[in-house]
């Protein structure tokens, strides 16, 4: 019998079965490629999918949490700093206008001292000027959200030498009518109504006077109390609100009007 020893025979094409790995130098292993073997740390092992990285656990993660502003804090620098700021918003005259302002500081959670609106020299427009207690960035966010409510025209803060003044009414007890009166005097203040059994004064003025006036006719017995809350406009001629231009009296001629401020 004859054979060929050195032919092929039927099935000499691959005797490896599936399993085994190819013995001709190639790098089916994602791990073996040239570009894992570059990225793998020296001494350790490849991995067995993807890249060479750190593991989750040494990976750097932010220690702080963000507040109610998406403001990231720390929690070694503590509570950040807040200030005061006096906000002047001019907006078109709308049914529920501040009725909406109110509602989007409360939905926001911003701290806001006082509210107050009132008409402007422009017909169809008013002024919302609020009093906030904040840090930056609540304020900052404070004047972005207003701004973006559809009948708010334009917002700014004043500055700190704003011209600022707010209205006290007082009703008191009538016992001393005298001293009442005397106290209203001292403030530059206005007896509105006065009977045997109470007093009622109003007083104007800037915040540390209302303030001041308050404790002076606690003595008497404070009834009621009603209080506007502030209300500002910037000094000179500078807008209270960027771009306002303020509506011209009929009287005005060309060398007393007023400056354009959009210009």
């Amino acid at each position: 019998m004859t054979g060929d020893v050195d032919g092929d025979r039927p099935g000499d094409e691959d005797d490896r079965s599936p399993e085994e790995p190819a013995t001709d130098g190639g790098t089916d292993h994602p791990a073996e490629s040239p570009i894992a073997e570059h990225a793998r740390p020296a001494g350790g092992d490849a991995p067995e999918t993807g890249l060479a990285g750190p593991t989750p656990e040494d990976r750097p993660h932010p220690t702080g949490r963000r507040d109610e502003h998406g403001v990231r804090k720390e929690p070694d620098h503590g509570p950040e700093p807040t200030r005061r700021a006096t906000v002047s918003a001019l907006v078109e005259d709308e049914p529920g206008v501040l009725a909406r302002a109110a509602g989007l500081f409360r939905r926001r959670q911003f701290n806001i001292e006082s509210l107050t609106v009132g008409p402007t020299t422009v017909e169809g427009h008013s002024r919302i000027t609020l009093v906030v207690e904040e840090t930056e960035a609540g304020i900052e966010q404070a004047k972005k959200q207003l701004a973006k409510l559809t009948p708010v025209i334009a917002v700014g803060e004043l500055s700190e030498d704003a011209v600022a003044a707010e209205l006290v009414l007082l009703k008191v007890r009538g016992e001393e009518p005298d001293k009442v009166h005397a106290i209203t005097s001292m403030y530059d203040g206005q007896t509105l109504d006065a009977g045997p059994r109470t007093i009622t004064v109003q007083i104007t003025g800037d915040e540390n006077t209302i303030d001041d006036a308050i404790d002076a006719f606690d003595q008497f017995g404070i009834i009621e109390i009603a209080r506007t809350g502030q209300t500002a406009l910037e000094r000179g001629d500078s807008p209270t609100t960027p771009g306002e231009e303020p509506g011209h009296s009929a009287g005005s001629t060309d060398d007393d009007e007023f400056t354009n401020y959009d210009d």
